[in-house]
């Protein structure tokens, strides 16, 4: 079959639309590419994990209350989740490369001033400046790979192997912040970021050649002005950093004029948001977008997938630190059953999906993670581990089989100039409904300090929880399209 008119070389290609930059081969490495993008999601998915060791340490030295470690974990959380839509955009727009160099540097810059945080409120203001710097190279790194990969099969296979490092980074955070905090103190688990990050913006200079789809000062093909939706940029950050908000301060226990206030300001921002992209001339969130079955079913199952996922590991880690009485190393070394399999098997994952379409490892895992999500009926405060064994490699199996298939799906389902808006799609359904489900597990478990109603909140999340498996399971075969053996 013959190459499509956006996959020819920059001298066959005649027909790019008015004020689109020419294509070129995106490295003549794309092994190292792959490289290098692993290292930069890596770094953002680690940072979410890498602090919790360090939160004794940081408060006792910062005269911290428990509220104020919260946020140090929650600022992350909320500018990441907040601004990934917008950055994926401006990826389209800007550049994919140069926004990954942009996001490496001020990721870079922040871990610095969080490691050198004089107070509590300094520390919690750089972490989020790392969650800014996150956002940008989260959906970027991407739609990197997507340039690097325009066969829709070698794509799926280095999906699968990013998902596969990046996993990494959930066993990696509490064993490393462990280890940095024990040696050097909890200022070296930021610190440690910075030669990371300048190793990682040399390669990616060296490495990925500038490609822009199209000019932000160019005009479209409507003749208008093809720059980034700003109103739909400020209100869709708004809205989503309010929903954020809401949701974490809600699952915290704070009052209703807090929880409320927050979630009113979301639903204006939302309605804001809504009258911004119709008016638009290039909306931030194409209305086309929406009107794909299969992009919105694989966005609304990865949403899914991180609700039930974070969720679990959140209650899990209570009930094994908080009702078993573990030690913190000892839980996260549990845990290893859960993490070890989602690492593994992306990469096998991302193989299956470039062989069979994305389909079928999808439907596999929310089966497979549907029934070990049943087996938290059982544990109780004097079970041995081996009777939440089977949940946590249920859980992990699902979620290996479940990661690359689902990004796979949601990159195809677009045109490959919006790739890194796809990928903010996907990151912040994936990103935002994660905080969603620490909030939601957290409030029906509640307190570990009263065990019963504990056990009594895990015994029902458990089955509840495979039961939105087992309908996003649904959700796919209706939306997901079949790709046959090729």
């Amino acid at each position: 079959m013959a190459k499509s008119t956006r996959d020819r070389t920059p001298d066959t290609d005649r027909s790019a639309p008015t004020g689109a930059v020419p294509r070129r081969a995106s490295s003549a490495r794309p092994a190292l590419v792959l490289a290098t993008m692993c290292v930069g999601m890596f770094l953002v998915l680690l940072d979410v994990t890498v602090v919790n060791v360090a939160l004794p340490t940081l408060g006792a030295q910062l005269h911290s209350d428990v509220a104020g470690m919260q946020w140090v974990v929650d600022s992350y959380t909320v500018a990441l989740a907040a601004l990934l839509l917008t950055a994926g955009t401006l990826g389209d727009l800007r550049g994919h490369s140069r926004m990954v160099l942009a996001g490496l540097a001020l990721f870079g810059a922040a871990s610095a001033a969080a490691g050198l945080a004089p107070s509590l409120g300094f520390l919690v203001g750089a972490r989020a400046a790392q969650g800014v710097g996150a956002a940008v190279l989260l959906p970027c790194t991407m739609a990197v790979i997507s340039d690097t990969f325009p066969d829709q099969h070698a794509r799926a296979r280095a999906l699968g192997v990013w998902a596969g490092v990046s996993s990494l980074a959930l066993p990696a955070g509490p064993v490393l912040g462990g280890l940095l905090v024990t040696a050097a103190g909890w200022r070296a688990v930021f610190l440690v970021n910075i030669p990371v990050v300048v190793a990682a913006m040399v390669a990616c200079a060296r490495l990925v050649p500038p490609v822009r789809h199209e000019r932000g000062s160019a005009k479209n093909r409507d003749g208008q002005r093809g720059d980034v939706d700003r109103t739909g940029a400020l209100t869709c950050t708004v809205a989503l950093a309010a929903v954020v908000f809401a949701v974490i301060e809600w699952g915290r226990g704070t009052g209703v004029p807090v929880v409320g206030g927050a979630a009113g300001l979301a639903a204006g921002a939302l309605v804001a948001f809504g009258y911004a992209e119709h008016r638009a001339a290039r909306p931030l969130l194409p209305p086309a977008l929406l009107r794909s079955r299969a992009f919105v079913g694989a966005n609304l199952v990865a949403a899914a997938m991180n609700f039930v996922g974070i969720g679990t590991i959140f209650v899990t880690t209570l009930y094994l630190q908080e009702v078993r009485q573990h030690s913190p190393l000892r839980a996260g070394l549990e845990l290893l059953p859960l993490f070890v399999p989602l690492a593994a098997l992306s990469p096998l994952t991302g193989r299956l999906t470039a062989r069979f379409g994305p389909r079928p490892p999808m439907v596999a895992g929310l089966c497979v993670g549907a029934a070990g999500l049943v087996g938290l009926l059982l544990p109780d405060a004097s079970s041995q581990y081996g009777v939440l064994l089977p949940a946590l490699l249920g859980l992990g199996v699902g979620m290996g089989l479940l990661t690359a298939a689902v990004v796979t799906a949601a990159m195809n389902a677009v045109p490959r100039d919006r790739a890194g808006l796809a990928g903010g799609v996907n990151n912040t359904a994936r990103q935002s409904t994660g905080a969603l489900g620490v909030a939601v597990f957290g409030a029906v478990a509640g307190s570990p300090a009263h065990v019963r109603a504990f056990l009594g909140g895990l015994h029902l999340l458990g089955p509840a929880a495979a039961c939105v498996w087992l309908a996003a399971a649904v959700l796919t075969v209706a939306t997901v399209p079949a790709q046959p053996r090729t």
